[in-house]
């Protein structure tokens, strides 16, 4: 199990992350059979070494037929769901993507379902947003962090006009996440590059001490004078976990029980960590709902704004509180031949507890005519997760 250190000193976008996974060492074949998979049409993905300011990069090539579509979220969600993709690289994709309505529906005073993606919503946004978050876990990188983000400076021509860098749906995006300002003329940071970094980082710093492994730079498509226009990633290990954590935690007794799944889910779309419900006695004999979260504090803000809007408190408390967490891999084996994740973490004084993926375990039991728990069961009796 790896960490990943976004750096975008420069800026980031979709297709920079792509090309610094593939300098990191993600294998351009593995990434063209991937997209092959999504059958998403004659897509025709390459990449090539250039130099921007000294520093070797890769870039990437990606070849896609014509189109001419304005999709809604429900569009794209259609599609990255009909690819067929592992659930967590799914669900990573959709949060993206509802990152970034929910950002236009802000800045164009809309709801989320009345945005009409332009730029962000074509074909290549879709690609290049699977493949990032497809190649980090193929690379082993479960935990995201991410450096300052440039912004840039100047205009920039989009589909609905003349606007101020950086663009009103951008500085949206990366509320909650530390940012820098330095003299670069033009966009550095895209709608995709900013919708991934909170996506999969929802703005957490690096650890203080970590080892790396190995780092990447993905090139953008312009070359300007002013700075080397590439995005680092650093893959890590060690980094602990360990720290301070935000405890938000709110008590309701008017939020309809078959709404709770919906709350849990949004606190932790939101950025939580953790998200749990329990019930509470309240005043005036009345039974509730105790929804209690963990996040990092980057994230407070977005929590407990999901707290509010996906619940009917009307009140949040909130502490810091310190945390040690284990240190953690994840492997993949094969299993009766099915491909099963396992989490391993190390214990204190020696030994690892096994756990293997519950989606992984289903997905199998499914296509072994097993139920989940028979396959559990099975996957135990075979070492497959056990504790040493």
């Amino acid at each position: 199990m790896y960490g990943l250190i976004f750096d975008p000193f420069a800026g980031a976008s979709g297709d920079m992350t792509v090309a610094a996974l593939l300098d990191l060492g993600l294998p351009l074949e593995w990434l063209q059979s991937f997209v092959a998979d999504l059958d998403l049409g004659d897509i025709r993905v390459g990449a090539e070494k250039v130099d921007r300011k000294g520093i070797s990069c890769t870039r990437l090539l990606l070849e896609l037929p014509h189109e001419h579509a304005h999709r809604h979220l429900h569009h794209v969600v259609k599609i990255i769901e009909g690819t067929r993709v592992r659930p967590e690289i799914r669900d990573r994709a959709v949060q993206a993507f509802t990152l970034l309505a929910e950002s236009e529906a802000a800045v164009h005073g809309t709801t989320v379902d009345r945005v009409h993606f332009h730029e962000v919503g074509a074909l290549d946004a879709i690609v290049d947003v699977l493949c990032s978050v497809a190649g980090c876990y193929e690379l082993g990188a479960t935990e995201f962090y991410t450096r300052p983000v440039a912004l840039g400076r100047g205009w920039v021509d989009m589909a609905h006009g003349h606007f101020p860098v950086p663009p009103p749906a951008v500085l949206k995006l990366l509320s909650g996440i530390p940012v820098r300002d330095p003299e670069f003329e033009g966009e550095c940071t895209t709608p995709t590059g900013a919708a991934l970094i909170k996506a999969l980082t929802g703005g957490a710093p690096p650890p203080v001490t970590f080892t790396p492994v190995r780092d990447g730079f993905g090139a953008g498509t312009r070359d300007p004078k002013d700075r080397p226009n590439c995005l680092r990633l650093v893959l890590i290990e060690g980094g602990s976990a360990s720290g301070d954590v935000v405890v938000l935690q709110a008590d309701m007794d008017d939020l309809p029980p078959e709404y709770v799944p919906g709350l849990l889910q949004a606190v932790l779309d939101a950025g939580a960590l953790d998200c749990t419900a329990q019930p509470v006695a309240m005043k005036k004999e009345r039974t509730g709902v105790r929804i209690e979260a963990l996040a990092l504090p980057a994230a407070r803000e977005a929590v407990q704004a999901a707290l509010f809007q996906a619940g009917t408190t009307i009140g949040v408390r909130w502490w810091l509180a310190s945390r040690e967490v284990l240190p953690r891999r994840m492997d993949t084996v094969t299993w009766r031949g099915e491909a099963i994740r396992v989490k391993r973490s190390r214990l204190p004084g020696g030994g690892e507890r096994a756990k293997a993926e519950f989606e992984d375990v289903a997905r199998a039991a499914a296509r072994l005519g097993m139920n989940p728990l028979e396959a559990y069961r099975a996957l135990l009796a075979d070492g497959v997760a056990r504790e040493d």
